[in-house]
């Protein structure tokens, strides 16, 4: 069997289309139907059931994915074993953060990881937590950094920190920066908020929910820097981390005041689908230490 072979089978299994994992594996369609049909045909089974709404594995390709798997990662094992023999981890990992975390962590995270695994290669990318949570189950990423992410069975989710969530506001607010505000008296203030999907828009809805209320949204817009723009010009407030706003441009422009019993988590995501490589386990030991050395002042009690 072809080792190329599987990993198309296997990635469209997984994806459950072939029209998904042609786009995660960077191929096209037609080329990646001709490889996973030529494995078929090589073992004389059919792997998958192939319909309008994707593909789903028989019982011969539910097997074969299960020996995949460990097929594949068996592989990179080797690679990185072979790489230590010259001194050193010598894998690739893919690591996604959101944009507030990616500003504090990521010089001193590739400085650590140059020190630490000089063979190895290293792929930083900033995104939103529910694109990246998806992005991990395709395997662009091996390792993300995600605000409150819900459980699921395609992640294994380990919590690394919590930031207290504060009111940010116009400068104009100075006299009441500092003055803590209840979530009762957040549903009256007027909101900028992303869209949904949203980890952050999602945890502000819910808590206010539990309390009866429903924030006032005046604006939606994606994105941390355009948010504080907004804020800046005065259209409204935000719900932020303290973090966001001291790596903004000019924090100076705002006024910020925490919200009583909320709180923000920060977890490291990897797939529940595919074993960690050496170099990724070691890369997230050192994530790990990086943002309790780096969120301190916020880490979880």
């Amino acid at each position: 069997m072809d080792l190329k072979q599987i990993e198309y089978f296997v990635r469209v299994a997984e994806l459950g289309s072939f029209t998904r994992a042609s786009v995660a594996l960077n191929i096209a369609q037609p080329a990646l139907s001709r490889q996973v049909r030529l494995l078929e045909v090589e073992l004389r089974q059919n792997l998958l059931v192939r319909n309008g709404r994707g593909a789903t594995p028989t019982e011969a390709g539910k097997m074969l994915l299960e020996h995949g798997r460990g097929i594949l990662h068996q592989v990179q094992r080797a690679r990185e074993d072979l790489g230590r023999v010259r001194g050193g981890l010598a894998g690739r990992v893919a690591v996604g953060m959101p944009t507030s975390v990616a500003k504090v962590l990521t010089v001193p995270l590739i400085r650590a990881f140059k020190e630490r695994m000089p063979e190895a290669t290293l792929s930083i990318s900033e995104g939103l937590s529910v694109a990246m949570q998806e992005s991990l189950t395709i395997g662009r990423l091996d390792i993300a950094l995600l605000y409150n992410p819900l459980p699921s069975a395609d992640v294994e989710l380990t919590e690394l920190v919590e930031e207290d969530l504060m009111l940010v506001q116009h400068d104009t607010h100075r006299s009441k920066a500092g003055q803590s505000i209840s979530l009762r008296e957040l549903a009256s203030v007027p909101l900028i908020i992303a869209t949904r999907p949203n980890a952050l828009r999602a945890l502000v809805e819910a808590e206010l929910n539990a309390v009866g209320k429903r924030p006032n949204v005046v604006l939606e817009i994606d994105g941390v820097a355009a948010i504080l723009d907004l804020v800046a010009d005065n259209a409204g407030s935000a719900v932020l981390s303290a973090n966001a706003v001291r790596t903004a441009a000019h924090p100076e422009h705002y006024a910020m005041r925490p919200i009583s019993s909320l709180r923000s988590r920060i977890a490291m995501a990897t797939s529940a689908q595919r074993p960690g490589t050496l170099t990724q386990r070691a890369m997230q030991e050192l994530i790990s230490e990086m943002v309790n050395k780096y969120f301190a002042s916020h880490r979880k009690h």
